[in-house]
């Protein structure tokens, strides 16, 4: 059975607790993992998490994850908006993915609204806080299956 997920937390996720609880929420990271760790196991995933703040490290961490993981749930932060080297590294890993976000990024500032990685995911989902996490890992389920 195909249920592998590697979940990568992008640029400024470890500071969750300290960044604007009306687009993030109350949890921190480590919180946030827990969830997510939780829902994998409802749904019969096993989950492995990393987070960087260095645009290179993640690309590195997509260059592996063929090795460890059967799918990807991505949430890159800023770099959604603009990291070519992140789309990339995503390409060349080759596994489903897909792209969440805590926050409804459509809804914001509008450069958020671009998304380099979104055509290489077989899903998005945003603006439902923790829960996006579980859609997100119910996507990847569906496509794994």
């Amino acid at each position: 059975m195909r249920n592998r997920i590697e979940v990568l937390h992008g640029v400024n996720l470890d500071m969750l607790e300290r960044r604007p609880s009306e687009h993030y929420g109350r949890l921190s990271l480590t919180e946030l993992e827990v969830r997510v760790n939780g829902f994998a196991h409802e749904l019969g995933l096993e989950t492995s998490f990393s987070q960087t703040n260095h645009e290179g490290e993640f690309c590195e961490l997509l260059h592996r994850a063929p090795e460890v993981a059967d799918g990807l749930l991505l949430n890159p932060g800023a770099w959604t908006h603009y990291s070519y080297a992140i789309r990339d590294a995503l390409e060349v890993a080759g596994l489903p993915a897909v792209e969440v976000h805590l926050s409804a990024v459509d809804e914001r500032e509008d450069w958020r609204s671009e998304s380099v990685i979104r055509d290489l995911c077989v899903g998005t989902v945003s603006g439902k806080g923790v829960d996006g996490y579980r859609e997100a890992l119910s996507i990847l389920k569906e496509r794994l299956a």
